[in-house]
């Protein structure tokens, strides 16, 4: 009786052990999938404010005749040209905040960890907790240093043998003022994962 006793108490404690196993493998199999495909997904969605203005237009001098100022207006579209193509020079890493949870459900889930980024060339990427409350953001403010925008990911939803995943993100501006959500389509190939398919879901 003992003995039965024994390899009954033996039995449960090693599935109980081998669920706790399985539910730790799969969460360590989806941030392994994540990271594999989160700089493709930022460098596809992320927005920079910075070169998201339009070029100025032609001031109207007389509303009667309609004539339009165009004195000063090549000059400030010479600036505008410069300015936009300076942006696009520029070496320094450009500042993305991410949002410091993947989002499951519209619930935050488990904590993204931006170790594995620290050191990318292209980017510096900040969690959003670091700075104030994005909506206080002043967008307009070209030379400041909060982050030129921000990238919420939300969990990954994979098919039956994990060849495939779908995953929203979006990606926003600050201040509250821009934003767009996508849905995004991911696949394993030849060992490899990466983006196959991104939909723009929301714009606002």
């Amino acid at each position: 009786m003992k003995l039965s006793k024994f390899i009954f108490i033996t039995l449960i404690l090693l599935s109980l052990f081998g669920c706790k196993k399985k539910e730790v493998s799969e969460s360590d199999f989806e941030k392994d999938v994540l990271n594999n495909v989160f700089l493709e997904i930022v460098d596809s969605i992320y927005m920079d404010r910075r070169i998201m203005y339009p070029p100025p237009f032609p001031r109207i001098v007389d509303f009667k005749t309609g004539k339009r100022d165009t004195v000063g207006y090549h000059n400030e579209l010479k600036r505008y040209q410069i300015e936009q193509d300076s942006i696009k020079k520029d070496k320094n890493r450009i500042l993305i905040g991410v949002h410091d949870f993947i989002v499951s459900n519209g619930i935050n889930d488990d904590k993204f960890d931006l170790t594995p980024f620290k050191d990318n060339k292209k980017f510096d990427f900040q969690y959003t907790s670091k700075f104030p409350e994005e909506r206080y953001w002043d967008i307009n403010d070209k030379k400041s240093k909060m982050p030129v925008g921000t990238i919420t990911i939300h969990k990954i939803h994979f098919n039956k043998t994990k060849t495939s995943g779908v995953l929203d993100a979006s990606a926003s501006c600050g201040g509250g003022k821009c934003g767009q959500g996508f849905q995004i389509t991911i696949e394993n190939k030849s060992g490899k994962w990466h983006i196959t398919k991104i939909v723009n879901t929301s714009v606002s």
